[in-house]
C-alpha cells in the first residue's frame, strides 16, 4: 500500500437541497456551521468506494424521503441512497422543540436554565445521530461526530420542507 494514501474517506462539499426553500436565521446559522465544521473534519466511506477517496455530497428530501446523492471529487455520481424519516420522526419533533426553547431561553433565561435545556438538546441530537449511523450502516461509514453533523443538515432539510 502506497505510505501517502489516506486511510478514510473525506466529504470535501456538502450540498442541501435548495428547491425546499430558506429556513429562520438561527436554522440557517446552525446549517452553516454544520457544513463549514463537516468539511473541515469528517469520516465518510461509502461501501464499494475507495476507501481513501474524496466526495461530494448532496442531500434532499423527495416524497419524505432523505436521498443522498454521493459523488467522486470530479462529481461524478456513484451512489445514490434513499432513507426513510420514519425512524427520525420522533426524534426530529423532539429535537426541534427543544431547538425552540433552547433559542427562547438565550433571549431571557438564567445561565443554568439555559445549560440545561442544551444538555437536554444535545442528548436528542446525539440520539438522532445514533439513528443516522445505525440506518447507514453497510451504506456509508461515517464516525459519531460526522453523524452529528449530518443529523443537524437533516433537521434544517426537514424544518425547510
Amino acid at each position: 500500500m502506497d505510505g501517502n494514501r489516506r486511510s478514510t474517506g473525506k466529504l470535501i462539499d456538502v450540498e442541501l437541497d435548495e428547491t425546499i426553500g430558506r429556513a429562520t436565521p438561527d436554522v440557517e446559522h446552525e446549517r452553516a456551521v454544520a457544513i463549514f465544521d463537516l468539511i473541515e473534519e469528517n469520516v465518510f466511506n461509502p461501501a464499494g468506494t475507495e476507501a481513501s477517496g474524496e466526495f461530494k455530497l448532496k442531500l434532499s428530501l423527495v416524497d419524505k424521503r432523505l436521498v443522498l446523492d454521493i459523488r467522486d471529487a470530479k462529481g461524478t455520481p456513484l451512489v445514490t441512497h434513499i432513507l426513510s424519516l420514519t425512524p427520525f420522526r420522533r426524534v426530529i419533533k423532539d429535537y426541534f422543540l427543544i431547538c425552540d426553547s433552547y433559542y427562547e431561553a438565550i433571549r431571557s433565561a438564567t445561565p443554568s436554565q439555559i445549560e440545561a435545556i442544551d444538555m437536554g438538546r444535545r442528548g436528542i441530537h446525539n440520539d438522532g445521530s445514533q439513528t443516522l449511523m445505525e440506518r447507514l450502516a453497510g451504506k456509508v461509514e461515517v464516525d459519531l461526530d460526522t453523524a452529528r453533523r449530518l443529523f443537524t443538515l437533516i433537521c434544517v432539510l426537514h424544518r425547510r420542507g
